[in-house]
């Protein structure tokens, strides 16, 4: 029981640690990226401008056609049984709901985290780890400016660049598949899609893109400065990370949910 006791502290304590070590680079990284004076070296700008392309275009043209794939999928099955149940003037506002509100930012925020900041962490991970094995110790800050300040500001922008490109994308072919190709619906559908906006909701899904955002860029970007119980940077496990990741992109969600349905 001692022995039992003993672990469950240590994991309790752990992961406690691991927790405060997120929160903390991610108060400083928000308190730099507001700071006019992160922006002033031309190197340093050089690289944030660097970084959000690298985060962006690579990604786009493939997320945007999966993104597409699948809104196309879900519309169809979606406006297929509306159809076949009676249901049709329901099934705009449930596409609307369930793709573009809840989705969309679910698998943005994902796709940006497999593609870039979980890659770009282990790669600070790695470069610390050497630095570690040389004797040698960089400043805090100079690591927080140098190599996670342009990760996260990427990371941030790549979720958010995205998102927004594929619900566009998702709306137009909604009114494609409900309305074809004709322009006079225009007006009946601006209104449909503007009831399901309300303040609250809007306010609510831009609040929760961004903290996915956030989480996004904060969550890797810590775990990668968390030091061993030995002091050193070895590698950690894709999965575990992605894990503690996904559990906060969850419960964001979840608080997403009792916001607009509760």
């Amino acid at each position: 029981m001692h022995n039992t006791l003993l672990r469950w502290g240590r994991g309790v304590l752990g992961a406690w640690g691991a927790w405060w070590q997120v929160l903390l680079i991610g108060a400083e990284i928000v308190v730099l990226s507001l700071s006019p004076s992160s922006y002033d070296d031309p190197e340093e700008r050089h690289a944030i401008m660097a970084h959000l392309y690298r985060a962006s275009a690579p990604l786009l043209t493939w997320f945007l056609v999966l993104s597409a794939l699948v809104s196309l999928v879900l519309i169809r099955i979606v406006v297929a049984t509306a159809l076949s149940y009676g249901l049709s003037q329901y099934a705009l506002e449930v596409l609307v709901r369930t793709l573009v509100l809840e989705l969309i930012p679910l698998y943005a925020a994902l796709f940006v985290a497999v593609r870039y900041t979980m890659p770009e962490s282990q790669r600070i991970r790695r470069l610390l780890s050497d630095e570690h094995r040389r004797g040698l110790r960089r400043p805090r800050q100079q690591l927080l400016r140098l190599d996670m300040l342009p990760r996260a500001l990427a990371g941030v922008f790549s979720v958010l660049l995205l998102a927004a490109l594929s619900c566009f994308i998702a709306l137009v072919l909604t009114y494609l598949n409900v309305y074809g190709f004709s322009p006079w619906a225009l007006a009946d559908y601006n209104r449909s899609v503007g009831s399901v906006f309300s303040p609250a909701v809007s306010l609510i899904f831009g609040l929760k893109t961004l903290f996915f955002s956030l989480a996004v860029a904060f969550v890797p970007m810590a775990a990668s400065a968390q030091p061993d119980a030995g002091g050193g940077f070895a590698r950690r496990s894709d999965i575990t990370e992605f894990a503690r990741l996904l559990s906060v992109i969850l419960l964001l969600e979840v608080v997403s949910l009792m916001g607009n349905y509760y």
